[in-house]
C-alpha cells in the first residue's frame, strides 16, 4: 500500500508538540476559531429554516394550495374557458370563488381600511379557516337575508368590534359607475352595505391578514364592488397523493399568459423573499467571521514551517522537491479547517436538537407574548453541505499563502 508520505508528516506535525509552545496554542485556537465559526453559521442559518417553515405553517391555515389569478388586471369572468377547464382536470378536488378589493369599514365611531375577501360556500371546506377561529359563534358567510363578516382579530381590536358585536359593521366602498354630481353630498361617491357577525374572529397569526382581512359572502362582495360574475382569483385543492408541483405545470399550460398559477409560497413571495434575502446576508457576515478566523491558520502555519526549517532542509537532501514540501504544510493547514469544520457542524446540530427538544433560548420572558415561546429550528442538510464546503475553501485559501510564499523564503 503506497504511502502518502506530505500527509503522514503534516499529521506527525499537527499532533506533535513543537519546540515552541506558542505554535501549538496557535493550532488550538485556529481549530477552535473555525469550529465556533462553522457552528454559529449552522444555528443561524437553522433559525432563518425554522422561522421560514413557522410562517409557512401559518399560511397553510388560511391559504389554499394553489390560485389562479388573471396576470392583467383585478378580476376576470368567473366563466372564462381556462377556469373552467381547471375546474374539469382530474387533479382537482374542488375550487372556490373569490372576490376581493379594498374598502372602509366602519362600527360605533372607529373606522379602518379592510381588505374585503368575498369566497363561496366552498372556502370552509377548501381551506383550514376553522382551524384558526376564535368565539362562540361558527363560520358562516349569509343566512336568508343577513350577510355574515368575519375579521380578523387584530381587524376586531382596532374597530373594537370583539368577536361577536351588536348591530351592523358599515362597509363603504366607491362607486365605479356613474359619476359625483352634488359635492355637497360625498357619501353619494360611495356604496354602502352592512355586514352582521357570526360570533367568531380568525387569527392567522401574520398582520397581513389578522389586521387587513375582513371575510364574507361572494355575493356581499359583487354587489359591493359591481363584479357580477366576475372573480379576482380561483382557490384550487387538489385531490389527496396528486403533486403540487405536477398540477402547478399543467395548470400553467392551460392557463397560457392570461393566467399566473400560485402555490403558497408565490402567494405570499414578498415575505419569503425578504426572508431568503436575511438569511443569505447572515450567511455572509458569518461567512467573513470566518474569515477572519481562518487568519489564526496563517500564523500557525508560518510559525510552523520557521520551526520545521531544519526537517525541510533534510526532506529536500533526501530528494524530495519543492511541490512535495509545499503539500506537508498545505495538508496541515487543510486538516486545521476540515477538524474545525467537522467539530463546529456536529456542535452546532447538537445545540440544534437540544433547541428543539428543550427550547432552552427562549424568545421573551413573558409566556404568550409571541407565537412561539422559544426560537423555531429546523435543520436543512443542504446548509450543513454548504458550510461545510464554505469553511474547507475558506480554510484551505487561508493556507495557500504561507506555504507558497513564506516557505519558499525561509528553506533557501
Amino acid at each position: 500500500m503506497r504511502m502518502n508520505l506530505p500527509f503522514f508528516i503534516a499529521r506527525r506535525y499537527l499532533f506533535s508538540k513543537k519546540s515552541t509552545n506558542a505554535i501549538n496554542v496557535i493550532s488550538v485556537i485556529s481549530m477552535v476559531g473555525v469550529a465556533v465559526a462553522t457552528m454559529a453559521l449552522v444555528i443561524v442559518l437553522s433559525v432563518f429554516n425554522g422561522f421560514h417553515d413557522l410562517v409557512a405553517s401559518f399560511f397553510t391555515n388560511f391559504d389554499p394550495q394553489l390560485e389562479v389569478v388573471p396576470a392583467k388586471g383585478k378580476t376576470v369572468a368567473a366563466d372564462d374557458s381556462v377556469l373552467m377547464a381547471v375546474r374539469q382536470m382530474p387533479e382537482v378536488e374542488l375550487v372556490s370563488e373569490c372576490v376581493q378589493d379594498q374598502a372602509l369599514a366602519y362600527y360605533d365611531g372607529r373606522q379602518a381600511m379592510v381588505n374585503i375577501m368575498g369566497v363561496d360556500d366552498n372556502f370552509a371546506r377548501l381551506s383550514r379557516i376553522r382551524d384558526i377561529l376564535y368565539g362562540d359563534g361558527e363560520f358562516s358567510l349569509q343566512a336568508a337575508n343577513l350577510e355574515y363578516g368575519v375579521p380578523g382579530i387584530r381587524l376586531a381590536q382596532t374597530l373594537g368590534t370583539g368577536a361577536q358585536w351588536n348591530g351592523f359593521l358599515k362597509i363603504f366602498a366607491p362607486q365605479r359607475e356613474g359619476q359625483l354630481t352634488d359635492m355637497a353630498s360625498p357619501d353619494e361617491g360611495f356604496v354602502t352595505d352592512s355586514l352582521v357577525s357570526p360570533g367568531v374572529v380568525f387569527a392567522v397569526n401574520q398582520t397581513k391578514y389578522d389586521r387587513d382581512y375582513l371575510i364574507t359572502s361572494i355575493g356581499f362582495a359583487r354587489r359591493l364592488f359591481f363584479r357580477q360574475g366576475m372573480v379576482s382569483k380561483l382557490m384550487v385543492k387538489l385531490k389527496p397523493g396528486v403533486s403540487p408541483g405536477a398540477a402547478k405545470r399543467r395548470m400553467e399550460k392551460l392557463a397560457g399568459e392570461r393566467f399566473k398559477v400560485l402555490d403558497r409560497f408565490e402567494q405570499h413571495a414578498d415575505t419569503f423573499r425578504i426572508m431568503q434575502v436575511e438569511k443569505v446576508l447572515a450567511y455572509l457576515f458569518l461567512s467573513f467571521i470566518l474569515m477572519v478566523a481562518c487568519f489564526n491558520i496563517i500564523g500557525s502555519l508560518s510559525m510552523l514551517i520557521i520551526d520545521k526549517r531544519k526537517d525541510v532542509q533534510t526532506l529536500r537532501n533526501l530528494g524530495a522537491d519543492d511541490k512535495t514540501v509545499a503539500r506537508v504544510f498545505l495538508y496541515e493547514g487543510r486538516m486545521i479547517s476540515a477538524i474545525g469544520a467537522v467539530a463546529g457542524i456536529l456542535l452546532g446540530l447538537l445545540l440544534c436538537g437540544l433547541q428543539q427538544a428543550f427550547g432552552f433560548v427562549h424568545m421573551g420572558d413573558s409566556s404568550g407574548t409571541f407565537v412561539v415561546n422559544a426560537y423555531p429550528v429546523s435543520v436543512h442538510y443542504s446548509d450543513v453541505l454548504i458550510v461545510f464546503v464554505t469553511v474547507l475553501v475558506v480554510g484551505w485559501a487561508a493556507a495557500w499563502y504561507p506555504v507558497r510564499y513564506m516557505s519558499r523564503k525561509l528553506v533557501n
